[in-house]
């Protein structure tokens, strides 16, 4: 391969992100109990956000923002002030969590720093993924930082037009099918699925993979063997 950049995922590819919504969305579920059973809850405010998502784009405020009107929607308009006062705390919290690094990550961008170029390509808030990097202390090993407002495959066409290389010489390392490999793959760029013990709803896929560009591990170390040989 002519691999020249090497591009990773952020959330639950460098550091942990999919169990903070998780944890925060049992919260919420529960503060509307005496509405609708908790999956029903979850339910909807997934649909919300799907309906949302055009609007607020992906990240923790358009989040915080969904679970308020799933909550004004769901009783019919009498749920209680404090239930968005709730929400919003909860929003909060989350933009407050710590970063937990995945395991083996700073070994991996460590060893490979110098040798490829190395960039973020990521979804989300621009100033929560900002803040993250920059708790994260992986800052100082990437030549580029892309916080996206979706990964299609027109966001990955000028992320390569503005690194000035050809599709072939990009590689994207990511935890999601649907964002982070086919349209990688789709372009004529190499990807590498790392899968995450948990996914959002909404980046699951049944796609099967089976593409000269496409590698599974287990785990982001076992992707050194493969580009160091």
């Amino acid at each position: 391969m002519s691999i020249r950049v090497i591009a990773f995922d952020a959330d639950d590819t460098l550091w942990v992100n999919e169990p903070y919504f998780q944890e925060t969305e049992k919260k919420f579920c529960a503060l509307l109990e005496d509405y609708l059973p908790h999956h029903t809850v979850s339910q909807e405010l997934f649909k919300t956000e799907m309906q949302n998502l055009s609007l607020y784009g992906y990240g923790i405020k358009g989040f915080m923002l969904s679970m308020i009107e799933t909550a004004m929607r769901v009783s019919d308009s009498t749920v209680s002030t404090k239930v968005a006062e709730k929400a919003i705390q909860y929003g909060k919290e989350l933009l407050e969590k710590p970063i937990e690094l995945l395991d083996g990550v700073e070994e991996v961008l460590q060893t490979l720093q110098g040798k490829y170029r190395l960039v973020v390509a990521t979804k989300g808030d621009l100033l929560d993924q900002e803040r993250k990097l920059k708790k994260s202390g992986l800052e100082k090993y990437f030549h580029h930082i892309e916080i996206m407002s979706d990964k299609q495959e027109t966001d990955y066409l000028k992320l390569i037009r503005h690194l000035d290389i050809k599709p072939s010489e990009f590689l994207m390392l990511g935890n999601s099918i649907k964002s982070d490999i086919l349209p990688v793959l789709a372009i004529g760029g190499h990807s590498i699925h790392i899968p995450y013990h948990t996914t959002w709803a909404h980046e699951k896929t049944d796609h099967e993979v089976q593409h000269n560009n496409f590698h599974q591990v287990n785990s982001i170390k076992e992707i050194l063997p493969f580009l160091l040989s």
